[in-house]
């Protein structure tokens, strides 16, 4: 049975969002937005902003969705020393794992010694999986995400292989390099090389936004646990889809106006939790993934990609089947 991860995508995947994702089935994990960790020691409440499920945690109780799903908390940075304290730390209220990013490719993260940047020396992410993995609680597991390479995809056995020596308990594996970005393809087949040379479980991710990419993903690298990101987001069930494949059992994929009520869901909740004049670009940031798996968010998108405050027909709009 494979394990399905929900993915760490910073300024979409927050509490709100893991809460409703892993509500509809097929979700084992989820891995927060990754805290950022400079020149200081976090307080607690940095860690409960990104993490809430942290939050009045039962002694020896560990971070879950409402419904239950683990969540791991992800850092990112480059100073061994302070990595691995904020990991202790996280571990210490509950984290149900710690993850260490280091295939984020954006250049403002790069330029500040964090996320993909690292995976230009792989003796770096020795230190830093090390560091961590003396620092935080042997029952914690600690797991590394990295890419195929920085500039090119010549050194990804050498960047695998050394946060594996250096104590992981799992690596996650996006199949392109940062130089890659998001273009297809998806090289699934580098993965099945780590996958190969790693004793410690390997997570294949990237391009996976379908069944059938599940299944050509694990033919090609030989992994049968994935983490899904962009795919849920287009397809919010596709981990159930999964599971329910697998499992050789009959499944009725989400319809639009399902869909739709999950989109309204999304919105009503976070009136709660962010100001108003956000509320829309986060709907219409969750329209443009539902684009590529359904014919409908297109003519719902153009009808409200103009609107700069909820309709006094609110719900007749967000609700209304196109």
């Amino acid at each position: 049975m494979p394990l399905i991860a929900l993915a760490p995508m910073e300024g979409v995947v927050d509490y709100q969002l893991r809460d409703l994702l892993t509500s509809l089935g097929g979700i084992d994990s989820c891995v927060t937005e990754f805290i950022r960790v400079t020149d200081t020691r976090l307080p607690p409440r940095v860690f409960t902003r990104l993490c809430p499920e942290l939050i009045n945690l039962a002694p020896n109780h560990i971070a879950r969705t409402p419904n239950g799903t683990p969540v791991a908390v992800q850092l990112l940075g480059g100073n061994p020393e302070l990595l691995a304290f904020s990991g202790a730390r996280a571990a210490s209220m509950g984290a149900a794992a710690i993850d260490i990013n280091f295939g984020c490719p954006a250049k403002t993260v790069n330029r500040h010694d964090g996320g993909a940047c690292l995976l230009q020396t792989p003796e770096r992410i020795y230190n830093i999986v090390k560091a961590m993995r003396e620092a935080v609680p042997t029952a914690t597991p600690v797991s590394a995400k990295i890419r195929l390479g920085f500039n090119d995809r010549s050194r990804y056995l050498d960047i695998a292989q050394a946060a594996a020596d250096a104590g992981a308990d799992r690596l996650t594996v996006h199949a392109r390099s940062k130089v890659d970005g998001y273009k297809p393809p998806a090289y699934w087949d580098c993965v099945g090389e780590i996958n190969a040379a790693l004793a410690i479980p390997v997570v294949v991710n990237g391009d996976i936004w379908s069944v059938a990419d599940y299944l050509r993903a694990r033919a090609e690298s030989g992994c049968e646990d994935v983490m899904l990101g962009r795919g849920l987001l287009s397809c919010p069930d596709l981990a159930a889809q999964i599971k329910a494949h697998v499992n050789h059992e009959d499944y009725q994929p989400l319809s639009w106006p399902q869909v739709l009520q999950l989109l309204f869901s999304h919105y009503q909740a976070g009136k709660q939790l962010f100001p108003k004049k956000y509320l829309g670009d986060r709907l219409k940031q969750w329209l443009a993934h539902l684009k590529r798996h359904y014919p409908a968010p297109q003519v719902f998108f153009n009808h409200i990609k103009t609107l700069r405050e909820e309709p006094a027909t609110g719900r007749g709009v967000l609700l209304r089947p196109t």
